[in-house]
């Protein structure tokens, strides 16, 4: 037989004074539910004609439990007294949008944080999504802090990855917050990522393989090992020399790789460029022919070991040591004109509303 739990201090003796205690009990609070009743349907009587009724004012805040509020007093406190009062809370309007807002505070693996705040089926693909742009602000995941806070405002899209249209990042390790706002530019084929500033978020290379792309998806610091920068571009986009040189290889390693090509330096450097996963090449162009720095060697594609269209671009030197295009190329960033930054200052106070005040935890 199981022995009894133990209890704390001594048991107390059984008396016939409880019952009767109950009994009276009962009683009483009958009798203040009957005058309560009747209160209540007094109260409940239409005002005269020159009386207003008084609503007492409530405060509806995050902090909001639901119980009812307290009639105002007829000696109110000053107003100072009011700041200590929830905040109004912010009203959800980004799902009349379409946009979805995950709001986040990280206390480990970014990829955890976004699981939690977006779920399981998105939180994965988000996490991969919004570091994409943490990237120009910090390295991902070494310089991620505890407390680091994330607002992202994204649009979920049958079998594709989630688009993020708004990145509030607030780094313990910078002691700023970061923002960054999607925007189409008159004069640009793609959105790209705008800083409150105007200018974009992603430093662009100087004698950079591609004229144009909507995003670089992947970095040398991103925390994935990659070798090389991906470039988020439609198939069909020239691919150019970022310097002179000579053709070394064409096509190999094709199921990985797909459509490729090795260019080599022939100046002092003797640096060597890499093109994976291009579309199909020219005939004439072989192993030998030489290029001078922005002539045109192919166009992007999606062959290969891909899962969307782009273009990676990976550059080494010596026995294949890696080098990072974005410490090896000149690099800037490019401003939108002038005459377009009230249309993005617009969109951006538009995003910076559906975003609203921080909800992750402090």
């Amino acid at each position: 037989m199981r022995p009894p739990l133990p209890t704390l201090g001594p048991q107390p003796k059984k008396s016939p004074v409880g019952p009767v205690m109950v009994v009276s009990l009962l009683l009483g609070l009958s009798a203040g539910g009957v005058w309560w009743w009747k209160q209540r349907l007094t109260s409940e009587k239409p005002p005269a004609a020159n009386e207003q009724p008084v609503t007492p004012p409530v405060a509806m805040g995050s902090g909001d439990t639901g119980a009812a509020p307290h009639p105002a007093s007829p000696n109110p406190a000053p107003a100072a007294a009011a700041a200590t009062a929830p905040a109004p809370m912010v009203p959800d309007s980004a799902k009349a949008t379409g946009l979805a807002h995950a709001s986040v505070r990280i206390d480990g693996p970014l990829e955890t944080a976004m699981v939690v705040a977006a779920g399981p089926e998105i939180g994965p693909a988000l996490a991969q999504v919004v570091t994409r742009t943490l990237v120009w602000w910090v390295d991902v995941p070494g310089d991620l802090r505890r407390g680091d806070t994330l607002d992202i405002l994204y649009e979920t899209r049958p079998n594709e990855e989630p688009l993020v249209h708004a990145v509030r990042f607030t780094s313990n390790k910078t002691g700023q917050t970061h923002r960054t706002y999607r925007f189409q530019a008159e004069s640009d084929k793609n959105p790209r990522y705008y800083l409150p500033s105007g200018e974009e978020l992603e430093l662009r290379l100087e004698n950079s393989p591609l004229d144009d792309y909507e995003q670089v998806t992947s970095l040398l610091r991103d925390g994935r090992r990659h070798k090389g920068v991906d470039f988020k571009t439609p198939v069909g986009t020239p691919v150019k020399a970022p310097f002179a040189g000579v053709i070394r290889r064409k096509n190999w390693s094709f199921r990985f790789n797909g459509n490729c090509l090795e260019l080599e330096e022939t100046g002092g450097k003797r640096r060597r460029a890499i093109f994976l996963h291009m579309d199909e090449l020219p005939r004439s162009v072989k192993v030998g022919d030489r290029f001078a720095t922005g002539a045109m060697l192919g166009r992007s594609g999606n062959s290969g070991r891909s899962f969307a269209p782009h273009l990676h671009y990976q550059l080494e030197v010596g026995e294949d040591r890696v080098l990072d295009p974005y410490e090896t190329h000149r690099t800037y960033r490019r401003s939108l004109p002038a005459a377009q930054r009230p249309t993005l200052e617009v969109e951006i106070r538009r995003l910076d509303g559906l975003l609203g005040t921080t909800v992750a935890g402090g």
